[in-house]
């Protein structure tokens, strides 16, 4: 199968190698939640490849450091890796890259509130918990915070107009107040 080129990384292969033969990144500035992943490889097995750069005399890990460590300490002998070439540079900003661009991204709420409640409670492996669920289904709102008011909206969408009895002076609502 053959990659787009990427600048400055070439793709060479798709392989499983030996846990033991991959170096992790080293001075990878993130810490992961290791037991957090172990739980997502108990439940759902590798599901994406490390990237790993071949230098020549190494594998070093760029992306994927924690699941490498989760999956050593499940058990595992080898784990898929996507492997690359590229120069020092490269690597790092690949780590970086990897390391931050998820943390860029948000949530819909709603569509993430609707993907939890339906795995009805087994939520082993994903990395939510129960209470960050009900958090997200019961949308409580905080204290003092008043509900929402449709009829307060569709005064302020569509005011009314109102004309003074004594001057003949015609205002909307949103004026009067």
């Amino acid at each position: 199968m053959t990659q787009p080129a990427l600048p400055g990384v070439t793709y060479t292969a798709t392989r499983d190698v030996p846990l033991d033969e991959l170096t992790r990144y080293p001075g990878n500035p993130r810490r992961g939640d290791v037991e957090a992943l172990r739980a997502s490889v108990r439940r759902h097995g590798q599901y994406r490849s490390l990237v790993v750069r071949d230098t020549g005399t190494q594998l070093v890990v760029l992306a994927g450091n924690h699941t490498r460590d989760a999956l050593k300490a499940e058990g595992a002998a080898t784990a898929r890796c996507e492997i690359i070439e590229c120069d020092d540079d490269q690597a790092r900003r690949i780590n970086l890259a990897d390391n931050k661009l998820a943390e860029l991204g948000h949530y819909d709420e709603e569509d993430l509130a609707a993907m939890l409640v339906g795995l009805d409670g087994d939520l082993e492996g994903t990395g939510w918990s129960a209470s960050e669920v009900a958090r997200l289904v019961s949308a409580e709102l905080p204290a003092g915070f008043p509900a929402y008011d449709e009829s307060i909206a569709e005064g302020l969408l569509n005011p009314a107009i109102h004309t003074c009895p004594n001057c003949g002076h015609t205002f909307t609502g949103g004026e009067a107040a």
